[in-house]
Order: C-alpha cells, then structure tokens, then sequence
C-alpha cells in the first residue's frame, strides 16, 4: 500500500492515507515525501465528500471506521488490485500468476527491460535492486507487469487479487495448493487458475509450464480464444558452482540456479519476448539478475560455506529451494531449516502436504514458535505431529530461536551450506547478522 501510494503521488496525485501502525521502511519512506499520517489511528472525520476515491487495503476490517464513513457518503472505494487495473486499463497488462515462482518471474523481466530500456509500468512484491519503488504508475508507460497474487481482494471483496486485472498476457508458474484458511479444498484453490486464464482479454496469450501438471491441465482445457506458449526448462550445464545455459551451442553464465529459476527464466524470455525483447537481449541481459530479496538470497558465504534465506514456505517451494542448493552444491552438506510460519503450514489437515519437502537435506530442521499458533487461534503442535507429517524421522524440530541459534553454532560448516527458509523471520532473528556470526566462527 506505502509503494502505491508513492507511485500515486510521483504521478501527481495528491495522496493521504491512514493505519493503526507504520513500520519501516515504510514508515521512512513516507515520510521523506510527507506522506505519512501526523498521527496513527482512524479518524472518520478524515473522510470526506471532496476525496476522489479510497483504496482499501487487505488488512483493514470491514468495520474500519473510515470505511464505514466512506461507504455512508457514496464513495467510491477501490480494492487495491480495482484500483490497479483501473489505472493501467488503457496499457498492455502482463499478468504473472501461479503458487510459487511469481516474484522472481516479475523481477526477471523487469531487470531486462531496464537494461533493455524498456519502458514500463510495474507492480511487484519484493524490492529490487536499482527499482526505487514496489509500484510504478506514469501516463506514459504503454506496457505494464502486474504479479498477479492469488489472495483476497480486500475485507469488501472476497475475490482473488489476480481476477481483477484482465491480462493482455499472462503467465502460469505452477499450481501446488496454499491459503487453506480461504480455499478449503484443492479443487476450489485451482479453480481460482482457471477463473484467471478464462479473463484474459480475446485475443491475449498464456505462457504455461508445462512441466506443471495442473497448470498444463488448466491452459489446455481453457475455451478462451488466446494464444497459448508452453515452456520448460531449457537446457543447461552446472560446472564449479555456476550454471549456464546452452544457447546455439555457447554457453550463458547465470548468477541464479536450481531447476525452478531456470524454468522462470524460460518463462520470463517468452514474455520479454512477447513485448519487443528478442533473445540476444533477454540472454545478455539476465546474466547478472542475482534473484529479487529473500528469493535465495546470498546472505555469508565462506571458503566453503554459502548460507542462503528464501521466502519459501510451502511443500512446492520448500522441495524445489532445498533440492535446488543440494543440486548446486553436491560437494557440500546441507542444512536445511524452514519455520512454519502461515496459517497453511500450521493448520495440522494441510501439515501433511509436507511429507517429503526437504529430503534432499543432510540434516532438516523445522522451527514454529507456539505463540504464533495461539494468535492464529489454532491448536497446538507436537514435535510428534510434525516430524510424522515429514515423514523424516531424524527431522530436529525446534521451538525457541535461542535453541535454533545455539543448534546452528554448535554445527561445524567447513564444506556445509545453510538453507533459511521463511515467510517470517525465525522469531524475530536478523538473518544477515546470524549468518555473518555462523561464517566468522
């Protein structure tokens, strides 16, 4: 919300806002360009008949006080993707959509298009290297990249993110279920796909993994009149740590790995490709993409120890990250840690999604903290439950973050590599500054 916000005003907007808290960056950011509340809260008076429209974002209560107030005087009240698509109607919108691969598909080709000097407007979830901000909204952009989230519009509008957008051309990474707590059968979460590639504007075009079961499924039995682009992954060569791809025979060095990057790189060619970028572009261009933030991000690395953190959190993202750095690195031992973080990963029905995610792991650790399934309202866990939902019996489960930290110190990482794998943070840890400890002892 604090980066549209930002967009809006840089397009000339006159923009306030309001919320109970403000973190930083956020905090920061709205500050330098004086759009930060003078005081937090909700105030009804602040909503008046002279206000153009109100965005509502997803964290708000439907008996938001402003809200209310907003909804008495006839307002009109955008969700946040409404709003989205209600400023880039005129463009050329290229929608990413799928469980897992989103953000780094969106940073891929965004990353091109700026070494392209490619102009374009942008919504994406994770700060970028050389981007300023998350959103970017101007009257002169004619393409925009939209990633395209599957979640709940607002607390008024119960429809997902992605269905509000309307894509010139979309994209499908792969579909593994996720938001139990709103999408209670795998069926109604996949139907929620087909609903996307059913809206893409007549004429439009879906790029598809193929190697993805249900999203083959999904594209190939749409009646849309669309294009459809399948991809895969293409070709390629692991030597001393670094991956390449084949390319007429020549060779394409990459700073990204792992089967899954490779398959999103493949994706995001095909939508470069589709916008004016042609392939001697895209291949000189991705060669120094590092990854968008706590996408396996490099946070230490030694002689002979790389510790990555990923925003990983659900079984398909967790299997494909942990297999990914064992692949890279089949040298070294690996520890891998993941925190069961989200609603999902802590509801014990969806807990057995689990079974298998991080065999590739010499050694696996699977950290929550009991607090937050009590905020979450939801019943405890045992170490039992967890490591049986695994099906790993020498799975070390933690519940503390000064055990964690101390079972990591005591680990000797000559020849070892540590995977961090979280939509949180391990109970509030600074990873960065844990890794610098872990490489330095």
């Amino acid at each position: 919300m604090h980066n549209l916000a930002l967009a809006l005003h840089h397009k000339g907007y006159v923009v306030t806002g309001s919320d109970d808290e403000v973190f930083e960056p956020s905090k920061g950011r709205l500050k330098k360009h004086g759009l930060l509340p003078e005081k937090m809260g909700w105030d009804a008076n602040s909503i008046t008949q002279e206000l153009d429209a109100v965005i509502l974002g997803m964290h708000a209560r439907a008996d938001n006080p402003e809200l209310l107030r907003a909804q008495e005087l006839g307002l009109k009240i955008y969700s946040y993707p409404e709003y989205i698509y209600e400023q880039t109607k005129n463009k050329t919108r290229v929608v990413i959509g799928g469980s897992h691969g989103k953000t780094s598909i969106t940073a891929m080709i965004l990353h091109v298009l700026n070494k392209c000097q490619v102009d374009a407007d942008y919504m994406v979830g994770a700060q970028l290297e050389g981007f300023d901000t998350m959103v970017k909204l101007t009257h002169e952009s004619s393409v925009v990249i939209l990633e395209g989230d599957e979640y709940l519009s607002s607390p008024i509008d119960r429809r997902p993110k992605f269905h509000l957008y309307k894509p010139t051309i979309a994209l499908l990474s792969g579909i593994a279920w996720d938001h139990v707590n709103v999408f209670p059968t795998f069926d109604n979460y996949v139907d929620q796909f087909r609903i996307f590639v059913d809206l893409i504007e007549k004429g439009g075009t879906l790029i598809y993994c193929e190697d993805d079961k249900e999203v083959k499924a999904v594209a190939i039995e749409s009646q849309n009149q669309i294009k459809k682009m399948p991809y895969s992954v293409p070709e390629h060569v692991t030597e001393k740590g670094i991956t390449s791809l084949i390319v007429n025979g020549q060779r394409v060095p990459l700073k990204v790995f792992g089967n899954h990057n490779l398959m999103n790189l493949n994706g995001a060619r095909l939508i470069c490709n589709s916008i004016g970028v042609n392939d001697d572009q895209f291949y000189t261009a991705i060669q120094d993409f590092k990854g968008a933030s706590k996408r396996l991000e490099l946070i230490g690395e030694g002689d002979s120890t790389s510790i990555y953190k990923d925003f990983a959190h659900s079984p398909s993202k967790l299997k494909a990250t942990t297999n990914a750095v064992k692949e890279q690195f089949e040298d070294r031992l690996l520890v891998a840690c993941m925190e069961l973080h989200t609603f999902s990963s802590l509801n014990q029905k969806f807990l057995a999604e689990y079974e298998g995610s991080m065999n590739a792991a010499d050694e696996a650790v699977v950290y929550f903290d009991p607090k937050t399934l009590a905020h979450k309202k939801l019943p405890p866990l045992s170490d039992k439950e967890v490591t049986a939902a695994f099906n790993r019996n020498d799975l070390r489960v933690i519940t503390s973050s000064d055990e964690l930290v101390r079972f990591l110190k005591s680990q000797t990482w000559e020849n070892k590599n540590l995977l961090l794998m979280s939509s949180g943070n391990f109970g509030g840890l600074v990873l960065e500054e844990l890794a610098s400890e872990l490489i330095s002892e």
